[in-house]
């Protein structure tokens, strides 16, 4: 039988990310709250994390990851179709910053909107990508998550507000002909979820509608813990007999970094090893929707992630909603 070659497929062509400069180590919630530099690694593995200054924005963060994803793709703003952005922290209620970042970066062409499905907001912009794309809608997508979760903190709570950061991190993906096989390179599947019954595990307690306010980050971690790993795991094994792949197929897990036992009772589920497991989250903490593209940047820039190397994607946050993506780098 003769291989098709006009299968369209959303390989990566570039990837980057950026991190504000402000280092925040656990001992410096010591002072402030009933809590200790052993206590946040044993619970999650965050050892650090990174805060956003002042004055910077999400789009700020977003349109620097962007940057350096054009950078080495060795592209310009102007060979882009579209720009998605995934995060639950915008600048403002609208414009988009997807918009935002189309100005920050000299993109005067083609169409930019954002993606809200908190930390799971990623593998839902991907996806969101790969439809643009096998579609015929764009040639190449900027895919962004960013997300400024310091501003949505209560600095009282010690169960959630030691664990999140800010950050951004972007892919640039680009249509490109395949055989219709799992060895293409590219998205070679996804799997989308979602569950509005489990919404007071993690949420903010405030917006437009209700409050008027931004709110604050409220979350049952112990409920939230026990959903995560089956979900995960449930989504990751989906999404790979979707592409007629197994557990053994898979070069790297890439998964949300959220929490270090999370990630390693996923895995252990998968039959993957730790050692193939790209870890983030002691340096990021999580992110949201910004930790799986700095995970996938930071994996490949250290060169543990190459070319033809199978790459699974995992996440799962507020709504609840849960995903995964498989990729051939």
């Amino acid at each position: 039988m003769t291989q098709r070659t006009d299968i369209l497929r959303s390989v990566v062509v570039g990837y980057g990310h950026y991190l504000p400069e402000r280092v925040v180590e656990n001992a410096e919630f010591e002072a402030t709250l009933d809590t200790s530099d052993e206590w946040i690694r044993t619970r999650s593995g965050i050892e650090r994390r990174h805060f956003a200054a002042d004055d910077q924005h999400t789009s700020d963060l977003a349109a620097e990851a962007a940057k350096a994803a054009l950078v080495n793709a060795g592209l310009s703003a102007s060979d882009l179709d579209a720009v998605i952005v995934a995060t639950s922290t915008p600048d403002l209620t609208f414009p988009s910053v997807a918009t935002m970042v189309q100005t920050k970066i000299g993109m005067e062409q083609g169409f930019g909107f954002d993606v809200q499905a908190v930390c799971a907001g990623f593998v839902f912009a991907m996806s969101t990508a790969n439809g643009l794309i096998i579609s015929g809608q764009a040639k190449r997508v900027l895919v962004i998550g960013a997300e400024t979760f310091s501003r949505i903190m209560d600095w009282t709570d010690r169960g959630t507000c030691v664990l999140f950061g800010d950050g951004a991190g972007a892919l640039i993906l680009e249509a490109q002909s395949g055989t219709g096989t799992n060895d293409d390179r590219g998205i070679l599947s996804s799997d989308l979820n979602s569950d509005g019954r489990y919404k007071d595990m993690l949420f903010v307690d405030g917006g437009v509608s209700s409050t008027g306010t931004a709110g604050k980050l409220r979350m049952q971690g112990n409920a939230l813990f026990r959903q995560a790993v089956e979900k995960l795991a449930s989504t990751a094994d989906a999404a790979l007999t979707k592409a007629g792949l197994a557990h053994a197929d898979v070069d790297w897990i890439v998964p949300h970094q959220a929490n270090i036992r999370i990630i390693q009772g996923t895995a252990k589920k998968l039959d993957v090893p730790m050692e193939r497991v790209v870890l983030t989250v002691q340096d990021h903490g999580n992110t949201s929707a910004a930790s799986i593209p700095l995970a996938l940047s930071v994996g490949a820039a250290s060169g543990k992630i190459k070319q033809g190397d199978l790459v699974l994607t995992e996440a799962i946050g507020g709504g609840l909603a849960w995903g995964a993506v498989i990729i051939r780098w």
